[in-house]
């Protein structure tokens, strides 16, 4: 064996060495599919830890830097898992400090600490540091490395599968809290009203975003309702979505009229706001304890769908200004207006991420295709009926990435047509 390059300055390149692969169809139990990079300055310990990585049976591509600053060049551009096999006594740094500096740079990697017969106490040190194993050189043997190599590759494997369960679990917390700000409980004084509601993300892998809703039934009996998309998606979004919920159940409780209800709603978004360009959509209901009216109030929110028995029709009740685009002082820019609601009517509130979504090349389902998707539906109850219109319309979107946005529905109405 020739042996390891001697000589060089401690700033000349890396030196790649290659072992001798097994021949074909004789891999060995030891073979790792990672690099390991030597980083020392004396040729003769490299040299004799290329020895006994030929020794070892291990399969894998070594590499030989003689300085830190080499070694964390070579371990920035590489993209194979790597085992760093690190000395503590290099010319650019001493002690500890290099496997603090090879954890910052390069997170990902495995490390096994090289000390001497008298530093067992630094290795123990380097593994409560970020080490995953540590070697006193002078005991060295090709068994012995091969096994810790590969060790330290799997227990490096474990830390991250491990981080990466611990983030899923935080993740899982704060969308459980945002789940329960963002998707409430209708607070209803008895069942003489039912209030269907569905929440579906647009996107692989998301939970929540921006859109909200909520459902409050006050003391003289009227009910309110409130549907609303935050611009934007993520945890920022589904944040201010939270909190624009809590601000108008808070408000409905307190007995706030709602064109005031859409102002404090507007105060409060361009307050709590990390983007001057996010704005919000907004549509309030209040249906009256006669069963016969319901008072709308629009902030550039989608239209809606009125039921009667198997009729569905779509209605377009006073639009006004989005909240947070051109902020104000007043109510002006917003008005109520009154539905006339037949005997079994139903209200069906929608953000616009359920039409919003691609049915065909080119061309997406729209408000148009919506209503017909409804009205081929009308006879089904409530809850049929809100997941027929979800299920359809995603299904429509599947074969061009799926729904565009997130999707909310609500279904609101008196009496019981199905279950929830």
């Amino acid at each position: 064996m020739g042996g390891l390059p001697a000589g060089g300055s401690p700033a000349g390149p890396v030196v790649p060495v290659q072992q001798g692969a097994p021949p074909a169809g004789q891999g060995s139990v030891w073979d790792v599919d990672a690099v390991i990079l030597l980083v020392e300055d004396d040729a003769g310990d490299a040299l004799l830890v290329e020895e006994m990585l030929a020794d070892s049976e291990l399969d894998s591509a070594l590499t030989w830097c003689k300085t830190l600053t080499e070694a964390r060049r070579f371990l920035a551009g590489s993209r194979t898992p790597c085992c760093v096999l690190l000395d503590l006594h290099l010319p650019d740094v001493f002690g500890l400090d290099a496997v603090t500096q090879i954890v910052e740079s390069a997170p990902d990697a495995a490390i096994v600490v090289l000390t001497g017969r008298a530093e067992a106490d630094t290795g123990l040190s380097a593994v409560a540091t970020g080490a995953q194993d540590y070697l006193v050189k002078g005991r060295l043997d090709p068994e012995a490395l091969g096994r810790s190599v590969r060790y330290a590759l799997q227990r490096k494997q474990v830390e991250r599968a491990a981080a990466a369960l611990r983030a899923n679990r935080l993740m899982a917390r704060e969308n459980a809290r945002l789940e329960r700000g963002l998707l409430p409980v209708p607070l209803l004084l008895d069942d003489s009203f039912e209030a269907v509601a569905r929440y579906e993300p647009g996107r692989a892998h998301a939970l929540l975003s921006g859109d909200f809703y909520d459902v409050v039934q006050t003391a003289d009996g009227t009910v309110h309702a409130v549907i609303g998309d935050v611009s934007g998606h993520g945890a920022a979004e589904a944040a201010l979505g939270v909190c624009l919920r809590v601000a108008w159940r808070t408000a409905v409780l307190c007995a706030t009229g709602q064109l005031e209800q859409v102002r404090l709603l507007e105060e409060i978004l361009v307050a709590e706001r990390s983007d001057p360009h996010v704005f919000a959509t907004v549509t309030t209901l209040a249906f009256a304890p006669d069963r016969r009216r319901v008072r709308v109030v629009r902030a550039g929110h989608p239209g809606l769908l009125l039921r009667g028995g198997a009729r569905v029709s779509w209605e377009e009740p006073e639009p006004g200004m989005a909240l947070g685009l051109v902020p104000g002082t007043g109510t002006e820019r917003w008005s109520a207006s009154e539905l006339a609601l037949p005997g079994d009517g139903r209200i069906v509130l929608f953000t616009d991420g359920l039409f919003e979504g691609r049915s065909g090349p080119g061309t997406r389902l729209g408000e148009e295709g919506l209503l017909a998707l409804a009205r081929r539906h009308g006879a089904l109850a409530a809850r049929e009926f809100v997941d027929t219109l979800v299920d359809e319309a995603a299904a429509a979107a599947s074969p061009y990435g799926g729904l565009a946005d997130d999707v909310a529905v609500l279904h609101l109405g008196w009496g019981r047509s199905g279950g929830r």
